[in-house]
């Protein structure tokens, strides 16, 4: 049913679909909205057989997901920023007793200072956390994306997170395409889980396991999850039959055939720079973008593949890491690695910083004539951190 709705109601309405049995959640923004629609739908009985549970922190929030999963439940929970943090420790937890727990993260910066708008720090600090990873363009695709989540976490055996842009997106009403009911339960099947808590045949999990078996499980883990590769792909094909529309999938080519510069980038930038892209390409400028959408595990064979003609890439993204510079652009590099192809890293966004289209003309420019540096951060004020270095080198 298409419908002018906020992204966090879109995605509470897709959610919603799947059936849920459990919902555990704590509020913090920009993710409150989502949550805060669920549990309406919950008190409201238009959610059925469905438990809402309040908690007292993000920790005890996937807490409650790793047991109400491990019983067998459909579970949902929901976070963003220093909310995501706390709540780390079970993260890995859930990854590594394989239970199929879906989560929302509504990206937000990683503080301090305190920041409370959009960046993939949040995300992207779990990117090793052994939870398959899933970035939304748009409202209509996080919802899809949600409905898709359910199915390859239940399929795997494994966690998912589907992270969609802090305010850019879960705060921007615009026309959705919400998943009928119908369609989600010939799409989605009823959760029939790997391994069940029983209290009539009881068995152990996450017990303890020494050095001779450790590396063991670890690459069983790393093994289990590439199995995403294939099936991802497989899941978006047969959403796109049912829904008749395209949503998901690994990665998303534009006007990449043949293109000498292609740009890289995840999330809702990835509208900005397809606007800037239409605009150079009508002036005669060879150029492409590619979205990723899986990032977790990452599609090398496809980013490859997308790739293999280009002159030069340009990885945007909303996220670095501190005294070495790009996540995503390190493993583009790793995806091409026998290709002498340059890729130029561009750190943009952060800490909801717009990026604009006439930034992004300009860089894309300073690309053509190769004069981009390794790494870029974009609209940097340097006299402003020159002055600053100075200062505190003085002291």
């Amino acid at each position: 049913m298409l419908k002018q709705v906020e992204g966090s109601k879109a995605v509470a309405d897709a959610v919603a679909c799947c059936r849920p049995e459990v919902i555990c959640a704590y509020p913090i923004s920009p993710q409150t909205h989502i949550v805060e629609g669920l549990s309406r739908l919950v008190k409201a009985g238009e959610l059925k057989n469905c438990e809402f549970v309040n908690v007292e922190s993000e920790f005890a929030a996937m807490s409650v997901a790793i047991g109400s999963s491990a019983t067998g439940a459909r579970t949902y929970t929901a976070t963003a920023s220093q909310g995501l943090l706390f709540m780390v420790e079970a993260v890995f937890n859930a990854s590594g007793l394989g239970l199929p727990i879906v989560m929302t993260v509504a990206n937000r910066a990683i503080g301090g200072p305190i920041n409370i708008w959009n960046d993939h720090s949040d995300s992207m600090s779990q990117r090793d956390s052994g939870w398959i990873q899933l970035y939304a363009e748009t409202n209509q695709e996080a919802a899809d994306l949600h409905v898709q989540a359910f199915r390859i976490a239940e399929e795997l055996s494994l966690p998912v997170m589907v992270c969609m842009d802090g305010f850019i997106l879960t705060h921007a009403s615009e026309q959705v395409d919400i998943p009928e009911q119908e369609q989600v339960d010939a799409f989605l099947p009823p959760y029939l889980p790997r391994q069940v808590l029983n209290p009539d045949a009881p068995i152990s999990i996450g017990a303890m396991v020494g050095p001779e078996a450790f590396t063991e499980v670890r690459y069983m883990a790393h093994a289990k999850t590439l199995l995403a590769l294939e099936k991802i792909p497989k899941v978006a094909q047969d959403f796109e039959k049912i829904f008749h529309r395209t949503s998901g999938g690994l990665v998303r080519s534009y006007f990449c055939e043949g293109a000498e510069t292609v740009v890289v980038a995840l999330g809702s930038v990835l509208g900005t720079i397809k606007d800037v892209v239409d605009e150079l390409r009508e002036d005669g400028a060879s150029i492409g973008v590619l979205g990723i959408i899986t990032f977790r595990p990452f599609p090398f064979e496809a980013v490859k593949n997308a790739l293999k003609n280009a002159k030069r890439i340009v990885v945007i993204e909303k996220a670095f890491s501190v005294g070495i510079g790009g996540i995503v652009a390190e493993n583009i590099k790793t995806s091409i690695a026998d290709q002498a192809t340059p890729v130029y890293t561009v750190i943009a966004g952060l800490g909801g910083r717009p990026i604009t289209k006439t930034s992004l003309d300009a860089l894309f420019h300073r690309a053509f004539s190769d004069s981009l540096g390794p790494l870029t951060f974009l609209d940097l004020d340097q006299d402003l951190v020159n002055r600053e270095i100075i200062r505190e080198g003085s002291k």
